[in-house]
């Protein structure tokens, strides 16, 4: 297998609580199950990214699945990860467009340049990494900086999902059951079952809500008639970028927040493996900005690997790489029917907002896991003080401006990470005079 560019995948061995390696796959049925649940898993932040600055949805979805499958390639199969929109360029496209807040973004064109130059910076990195190895980066960000940002991200998107469902009584309350709906598939199931936990525990709640609100009258009912007038097929609206040297000016820089995200993630799956994937970092940096200038270059958001699926593979021990080449494909089908995205887009925003609820829960334990595994010190004050201003810069949303540059809490979090780290290092005492 090491002389080969891909893994062979051999069928792993029955049993339910067998962990599943990287190049190891399930029967394809089961793969296929398991592809959906990572296209649920990214759905919620695949979705709502492109929302919160305007860009089309449907577009993004099916750019996912290119990047994922782009990296997949790059990396010849080896890193399991998907690839889904970016919450990091969220602030700085706001504030490049002028978005609103609401509709289309009018000016996704000049935002579309700044991501493409974000994808050459990263890409560079990427090459460097590739030539001289990933020593001077791991100084830069060693476990205890990779684990707090990874840790900062769920915390980050937190608020997000809670205020999602905090409009009403009904809504907390069915957010509140979709967990349990969850957490009880993930406890109490067995087998595929428990493997399946997320996409199961939603569709128990989504039927649980249509119940309850279609059927009883006790919550906003959900609307099934636009699923019925969306079309089965159509092409996504690509849009073709504009490059303005002030927005790429400031996007470009986010391209560090997207290293340390993605060197975090990779550290946090060798950790769940086992398997050391430290020489395909410089290869995953370039197939992450490879997808990043595709993406940007057919009028989608910037892409990242995504720790909501490195949460599904924490609980579901399946770590096999085709999975997301799976996912990937059914993301670009998907990305081309209109119907599939009515379809989600009836998912109550309680049963999302409980599914998110969970997924950015295990986002941020799977940082913690990155200290655990590395055995970070807390006893040493610098460790100490560089996770405890970082937690709380993202997750309070910290946010820094600078005339019109603008940082938001995980860009913030990640600078203050590595700046905190490098500026607290202190020589090693001296020992005793004999």
């Amino acid at each position: 297998m090491a002389d080969s560019y891909f893994p062979r995948w051999r069928v792993a061995e029955r049993g339910a609580d067998r962990v599943v390696a990287p190049d190891e796959r399930l029967p394809w049925p089961q793969m296929v199950a398991m592809g959906v649940q990572h296209v649920v898993a990214m759905f919620g932040s695949t979705v709502l990214a492109p929302l919160l600055m305007g860009f089309d949805p449907n577009l993004c979805i099916f750019m996912s699945g290119i990047g994922t499958l782009l990296f997949f390639v790059l990396v010849g199969g080896r890193v399991p990860s998907y690839l889904g929109s970016s919450f990091a360029f969220i602030g700085l496209v706001i504030a490049v467009t002028g978005y609103g807040g609401s509709g289309m973004n009018a000016n996704i064109p000049l935002a579309l340049g700044g991501i493409i130059a974000c994808g050459l910076a990263y890409g560079v990195i990427g090459l460097i990494v590739s030539a001289i190895g990933t020593r001077w980066i791991e100084t830069l960000m060693p476990p205890v900086v990779t684990g707090a940002i990874v840790a900062v991200i769920g915390l980050n998107l937190a608020p997000i999902a809670v205020k999602g469902v905090s409009a009403s009584t009904f809504d907390s309350v069915m957010a509140l059951l979709t967990v349990l709906c969850v957490g009880g598939v993930a406890v109490f199931a067995r087998g595929m079952m428990q493997r399946l936990l997320i996409l199961i525990g939603l569709l128990i709640a989504y039927a649980i809500y249509a119940v309850v609100a279609n059927g009883l009258g006790l919550g906003k009912p959900i609307d099934f008639s636009i699923v019925g007038h969306a079309a089965w097929f159509g092409v996504p609206h690509f849009t073709a970028p504009v490059f303005d040297p002030h927005a790429m000016l400031l996007l470009a820089p986010v391209a560090v927040i997207l290293v340390a995200e993605n060197l975090g993630h990779i550290k946090a799956v060798s950790a769940m493996t086992g398997h050391n994937l430290d020489r395909y970092v410089g290869r995953a940096f370039i197939g992450d900005a490879l997808a990043t200038i595709v993406s940007g270059s057919a009028g989608g958001t910037g892409v990242t690997t995504y720790a909501e699926n490195i949460g599904v593979m924490a609980v579901t021990r399946i770590y096999s790489t085709l999975v997301f080449a799976v996912a990937a494909l059914i993301a670009i089908v998907l990305g081309f029917s209109p119907k599939f995205g009515a379809l989600i887009s009836t998912i109550p925003g309680p049963v999302l907002g409980g599914v998110s609820i969970v997924v950015f829960g295990l986002i941020a334990v799977t940082g913690a896991r990155i200290w655990v595994v590395n055995r970070v010190d807390f006893s040493d004050n610098r460790n100490l003080i560089v996770a405890a201003v970082t937690l709380v810069l993202g997750a309070g949303d910290f946010s820094l401006k600078l005339g019109g540059f603008a940082l938001g809490g995980i860009g913030t979090a990640t600078f203050g990470a590595i700046l905190l780290h490098a500026l607290l290092r202190r020589e090693k005492e001296p020992g005793p005079v004999v």
